[in-house]
């Protein structure tokens, strides 16, 4: 009996003794997990951080050759924007040259028929001065005729004097035939130089709309490449990229119609102003009697119109640069 307790009392303390003892078994078995947790932990975040700045250095690389495209771009568009100066500057140069090429000739063809005008002027005046000097010649003879008081005489003078005046009267219609000749002759001239004058203002309108049109599908394709340029549009899909490009269109359409209109008024403004000069020329012009040579109106307006159209060519020639940047 003694010998049962004694076992059953060292049976409950190793019994205590093997709990304490899986206590603390336990507790190392969970502090070892913990601290390779932990471990694991701390290395994940390690391997994170390393990651995180691997992307950021992919980023600012990215970034850095993103600016550097960005940067040949737009070194490349001033380049583009430079070369079209030159090209614009050589076709102002052209325009130029060709248009005080027409003024020099215009100007010699002016002078040519004013001097023209001048002889046939003096030729005229020379002629009425023969004649008036020949009348009074016949108003001599025709009083000396009176002061011989002879009927044989007086007959003979009357012959002559009816000779005279028949001759007087032929040399009348030859000079009118003569003088008719000469308008005649000056009319073609005029209308050869009108006809002339009209073909080349066809010519220079036609120049004109050339370089004109040359100029703006210059500024179309500018404005379409900047539009494009701006709104990246290459980096859209096509339906995206489709509808942004008839965007541009409208609107570089819109802009080349503003242009247009402005043209217009200006033209229409300038036109005005010489029809009202024209106006004050007809109510004043006999106070400048002898100090305006003898232009008839029609050749006057068109001279006038003429300039009025080398203006305007040369303001369609003309590019706002804030327009293009």
């Amino acid at each position: 009996m003694d010998v049962l307790c004694c076992c059953l009392c060292f049976l409950c303390n190793f019994s205590v003794d093997l709990r304490e003892l899986e206590g603390k078994l336990n507790k190392f078995i969970n502090a070892d997990i913990t601290r390779k947790m932990k471990s694991e932990h701390e290395r994940a975040s390690v391997e994170q951080e390393k990651q995180d700045h691997k992307r950021y250095e992919e980023v600012v690389q990215y970034q850095q050759e993103l600016e550097q495209q960005l940067e040949e771009k737009e070194h490349k568009r001033q380049e583009a924007y430079e070369e079209f100066l030159k090209e614009k500057l050589m076709v102002d140069e052209i325009t130029r040259k060709i248009y005080e090429k027409d003024q020099m000739e215009r100007q010699l063809r002016l002078e040519k028929i004013t001097t023209e005008w001048r002889l046939m002027e003096r030729e005229k005046m020379e002629a009425e001065n023969r004649h008036i000097l020949e009348f009074a010649s016949y108003q001599q003879l025709r009083r000396r005729a009176e002061w011989r008081t002879s009927e044989s005489e007086g007959r003979q003078q009357c012959n002559e004097m009816e000779r005279v005046c028949e001759e007087l009267c032929q040399e009348e219609q030859a000079e009118a035939a003569r003088q008719k000749q000469i308008e005649d002759m000056e009319k073609r001239i005029r209308q050869r130089l009108e006809l002339q004058q009209t073909c080349q203002e066809q010519i220079a309108f036609k120049e004109m709309r050339r370089q004109a049109e040359k100029v703006e599908e210059t500024f179309r394709q500018m404005m379409m490449a900047k539009f494009a340029d701006d709104d990246h549009i290459e980096q859209m899909n096509a339906q995206k990229r489709c509808m942004k490009q008839l965007a541009h269109k409208r609107a570089v359409e819109k802009l080349l119609e503003d242009r247009r209109q402005q043209y217009l008024a200006d033209k229409v403004q300038y036109i005005a102003l010489i029809m009202n000069t024209l106006v004050l020329l007809k109510l004043h012009a006999t106070k400048l009697l002898g100090y305006l040579p003898k232009v008839r109106e029609r050749r006057l307006s068109s001279f006038l119109l003429q300039n009025a159209s080398a203006q305007a060519r040369g303001k369609i020639c003309q590019f706002d640069k804030e327009k293009y940047q």
